[in-house]
C-alpha cells in the first residue's frame, strides 16, 4: 500500500477513535489500541517511530 492511499486510512481510524472516547464509548486504553492499530494498518512513515516503542515497551515484559 502506498503512503497516498495509507493516510487516509490513519485519518479516518483517528476520527473514529476521537468520536469513540468522546461518547464515552472507549477508555482511553481501547483507544490507544485502536489508535496502534490504525498506524500499523495505514502504514505511514510514523510506523517505524511506533514499532521502535512497541518494542522497546514489549522488551521490558519479556526482558530479552
Amino acid at each position: 500500500m502506498s503512503e497516498d492511499a495509507a493516510l487516509p486510512l490513519v485519518v479516518v481510524f483517528g476520527i473514529i477513535t476521537v468520536l469513540l472516547v468522546r461518547s464515552r464509548d472507549v477508555r482511553w486504553w481501547e483507544a490507544l489500541l485502536i489508535g496502534l492499530f490504525g498506524v500499523y494498518l495505514g502504514q505511514t512513515p510514523v510506523i517505524f517511530t511506533v514499532n521502535g516503542l512497541m518494542t522497546w515497551f514489549l522488551s521490558g515484559f519479556t526482558h530479552t
